[in-house]
């Protein structure tokens, strides 16, 4: 059975299997191999075909997509697992792939605006997300936090000494780092809202960026480029490995 769903999105935004493949640079004969069943793509590429349909990725290989994540996180994840490196910035939060299960539920919990099955399902898929992290060939991850982040209450105090422990132990990881940028640092560019970058196999970056409703991947050069040089700033400010490491074992004790 052929693909009807790429099929009638192609029909409809007026694209060949030549014009796609040519707007997404890859070869015809790939793009023709996609209208057949079972044909998926690279993570990637499926982004960039959704852009170029104007539809949801899902909704043209539903396959991949078939996790407990939201549905608009779902093409960063499937892109994560490809990463060769990520950068993450986060001002307020601990980053996703370095969550515990109690800080995930307690975050996700907090004001009742997540209803309890679907908080069950997204933790569940936020762990499931760091184990590659412990794979054969990770990633190498660099995340940026605030201060503020060991510091505001997150759940109960056991769940913070619980989290803050988790993230000194794999900030030991020798593909891991884990800088924080101190309390009395003066304003800088990455208060403006978290990003994360990633790179993959062949070179490509990639962004992503989210907001109280949604997130959304990010694959212009220019705006890609942007937010590196946001990241250049935002490491400038942080403390090195070793200090941030001494700082998050010293905020872990208070909250024991």
């Amino acid at each position: 059975m052929a693909n009807e769903a790429l099929r009638v999105a192609m029909a409809q935004a007026g694209e060949t299997v030549e014009s796609l493949a040519e707007k997404v640079d890859v070869h015809p004969k790939s793009a023709a191999r996609w209208l057949a069943a079972g044909r998926i793509p690279h993570p990637r590429t499926r982004v960039a075909v959704a852009e170029v349909l104007r539809r949801d990725a899902a909704d043209l290989w539903p396959e991949p997509f078939r996790r407990r994540d939201l549905p608009w996180f779902r093409p960063w994840a499937e892109l994560e697992q490809d990463a060769t490196s990520i950068r993450s910035y986060q001002p307020l939060l601990v980053p996703g792939l370095l969550q515990t299960e109690g800080y995930a539920r307690a975050v996700l919990g907090t004001g009742g605006l997540v209803a309890p099955a679907e908080v069950d399902q997204i933790v569940t898929s936020r762990i499931e997300r760091q184990s590659v992290l412990a794979a054969d060939h990770p990633p190498q991850l660099i995340a940026v936090i605030d201060e503020v982040v060991l510091r505001r209450p997150v759940g109960d105090g056991s769940v913070m000494a619980r989290q803050l422990a988790h993230l000194a132990a794999v900030a030991d990881w020798e593909h891991v780092q884990v800088r924080v940028i101190p309390a009395d640092s003066p304003w800088h560019t990455g208060l403006a809202g978290p990003f994360v970058l990633g790179r993959l196999p062949d070179g490509t970056e990639l962004a992503y960026l989210d907001n109280q409703l949604r997130g959304q991947v990010v694959t212009d050069p220019i705006d890609v480029a942007s937010l590196g040089r946001r990241w250049e700033s935002v490491t400038g400010e942080a403390f090195p490995q070793r200090r941030s490491i001494e700082l998050i074992r010293e905020v872990a004790k208070t909250w024991t």
